[in-house]
């Protein structure tokens, strides 16, 4: 009885340090390959990674992930430069630490600045304004238009995994302050000319959802309804 005790306990103090010492991966890491920029990003179980250069954008893949004893996994739900891969786990081997993520290739990733903000987290497109009325989408299948926001860091993909396509994405830097939320382009898959363009929009969180309205980057008139997605 004694022995089935204390292994309980030891058991216990194992779980407890474990979960301790198993960084929380959570935040931006960025690197560079020669003139190519890749930036990583984390947050609420979910992780993208994004390759491309100063006016180029390049690739894109993503989805759910774990980390545990130095071991990444990241479930595919989207990758435009091979869609084979959606569904398949891609892992890797690294290590995390206060500064950044070391691969096991030698490839060092920089965490970048923690910048926290009230709109950090995953979300998920639920409802689009269509004249007068609010109009729900993508509430059925699996296509979906999710974006992160992490760390003043903002990546938006149009993907079904299911059917294992990929529609576009954008991403760069972002604020969200006294009900304003702004844009700052690094990277637009659909074109490069928009790249570097500043856009600004009217934010509010209502009863947990997002209100999204201003003008695209078009030009175009949007209101638009965003649901937290935590996996």
């Amino acid at each position: 009885m004694r022995k089935s005790i204390l292994s309980f306990i030891l058991m216990c103090i194992a779980t407890l340090i474990m979960a301790q010492t198993t960084p929380n991966l959570k935040g931006v890491y960025t690197t560079k390959k020669g003139d190519t920029n890749i930036v990583w990003m984390f947050i609420d179980g979910y992780s993208s990674q994004t390759t491309y250069k100063d006016n180029t954008y390049i690739s894109t893949f993503g989805g759910p992930y774990t980390y545990q004893n130095g071991s990444l996994n990241v479930q595919i739900e989207y990758n435009d430069a091979n869609a084979h891969t959606v569904g398949q786990t891609k892992s890797f081997a690294l290590t995390a630490n206060a500064d950044g993520l070391l691969e096991q290739s030698g490839q060092a990733w920089k965490k970048e600045t923690a910048k926290t903000q009230d709109l950090d987290g995953l979300w998920r497109i639920t409802g689009r304004k269509q004249g007068n009325d609010l109009v729900q989408i993508h509430q059925s299948g699996t296509r979906k238009t999710i974006k992160l926001l992490v760390d003043g860091y903002f990546q938006w993909m149009a993907i079904d995994p299911g059917a294992k396509t990929f529609s576009g994405t954008g991403g760069g830097h972002y604020t969200f302050t006294d009900g304003k939320y702004s844009e700052h382009i690094l990277f637009f898959s659909r074109d490069n000319l928009r790249v570097g363009a500043n856009l600004s929009f009217d934010g509010a969180v209502k009863d947990g959802a997002w209100h999204h309205s201003g003008l695209s980057s078009k030009g175009d008139p949007i209101y638009e309804i965003w649901s937290r997605d935590n996996k």
